[in-house]
């Protein structure tokens, strides 16, 4: 019989099933990534180690979705592009239409401190404090700020852009 530490990780498996609820009911889904030297990605459109990628059918080509990579082609300005992601270095998979999806806890780096994936350093909590969890919220610039407090996010308002934001 085969324990957890000696069982495959789910999250490649949820990364498939939402893709395809994404696709079924006709939404866009897209991957929120952690960039580092292992994601294949256009550097230049990464903003604070992050990238949102669309991984819709009408965006890709050759889209895998493996048990390690997500591995597809897409343009960026035109230019055709070959991008590789980790599994474990996806954050999120949300359909963009209504922010529903899923948030995964983040493998902390050897050398970096475990910090919430949408904050900017200068905002990042303390090395020791663990997250608790992540929610998708709409927010105006793509980039959500910190909940402070415990009462629920309000509705989001119609055709803003899910992020993720962290929930205490």
């Amino acid at each position: 019989m085969m324990n957890a530490p000696d069982s495959t990780s789910t999250r490649p498996y949820l990364i498939r099933a939402l893709y395809e609820w994404c696709t079924d009911n006709g939404f866009t889904p897209h991957l929120a990534v952690r960039v580092d030297e292992t994601v294949q990605v256009p550097r230049e459109y990464v903003q604070n180690g992050e990238i949102v990628l669309n991984i819709s059918f009408s965006a890709t080509s050759s889209l895998q979705l493996g048990n390690e990579f997500v591995q597809f082609k897409a343009r960026f300005a035109g230019t055709a592009r070959d991008i590789m992601v980790p599994v474990s270095r996806v954050m999120a998979i949300y359909a963009r239409e209504n922010g529903q999806g899923m948030a995964f806890p983040q493998v902390a780096d050897a050398d970096e401190p475990r910090v919430s994936p949408v904050k900017s350093p200068a905002s990042a909590p303390a090395p020791d404090q663990d997250l608790k969890g992540l929610q998708l919220v709409p927010s105006e610039t793509g980039v959500a700020d910190d909940v402070t407090d415990d009462e629920p996010p309000s509705k989001p308002p119609a055709g803003a852009r899910p992020a993720l934001k962290r929930i205490k």
